[in-house]
């Protein structure tokens, strides 16, 4: 019987020990999982509007918008106008511009303006499952989450979700809800002008404005709308 007591603590150390091993597999497939089902399913909300909403509670006057449009429903100019102002060799690269990485670094490096060098895939894995903020971790988590972006869904479904879930104004989430809350008009009627405007206030959608742009805006606004034409216009996404 002795022997038996003795034994029983280490057979649930080993127990633990087998669970502590598995536990990596299983997060991996819950993360496959998320990612494959969001592949053919539309999600009804992003970690970044669950974090925004939870902010809100209490803020008087505050109202989280957001509804879904899929991606024949809104104007071409949209999706190439995003393009246009944040990640313009979308259609070429797997997730990572690795040439925007590099000037990041050196920039940051050298002690100037700090900078990203996100891609639209990296948005959306950090918008829809992760939370904003630096740190290791979260950037490991979001490099992940964007593999198995890239891997499993199309360049259209990634911008699809992305002008869903992107916030354009303080609780203005999506194409939709941006729309009607600044022009008075569904996603599907935006102007290359309105587009190129919501796509300008991303950096900051709390502090700019479509509606009422400032200089800043309009500039970058007009830079936008350049640079989409450049690249083709919409059919630069085909």
């Amino acid at each position: 019987m002795s022997n038996l007591n003795r034994r029983t603590p280490e057979k649930k150390n080993r127990r633990w020990l087998r669970r502590l091993l598995l536990l990596p597999f299983v997060l991996l497939a819950i993360t496959v999982l998320q990612v494959g089902t969001l592949r053919f399913v539309d999600p009804p909300t992003s970690a970044f509007m669950v974090w925004r909403h939870i902010d809100g509670i209490g803020e008087e006057g505050f109202d989280l918008r957001q509804e879904w449009r899929d991606y024949d429903q809104i104007s071409a100019h949209l999706p190439i106008s995003l393009v246009a102002a944040e990640d313009q060799k979308f259609p070429q690269h797997h997730g990572f511009d690795m040439e925007a990485i590099d000037k990041a670094l050196d920039s940051n490096a050298r002690g100037g303006r700090v900078r990203g060098g996100n891609t639209i895939s990296q948005q959306v894995a950090k918008n829809l499952f992760l939370w904003s903020g630096g740190g290791y971790f979260r950037k490991g988590l979001e490099a992940w989450y964007t593999l198995l972006i890239e891997a499993m869904w199309s360049k259209q479904r990634i911008l699809e979700v992305y002008a869903n879930i992107a916030e354009f104004g303080d609780g203005v989430y999506g194409a939709e809800a941006a729309a009607q809350a600044f022009f008075g008009k569904p996603a599907s009627a935006l102007t290359a002008a309105e587009s190129a405007r919501l796509a300008a206030v991303l950096p900051n959608p709390k502090k700019y404005n479509a509606r009422n742009p400032g200089p800043y805006v309009q500039r970058r606004a007009a830079w936008i709308q350049r640079n989409a034409r450049n690249l083709g216009g919409a059919a630069y996404l085909d």
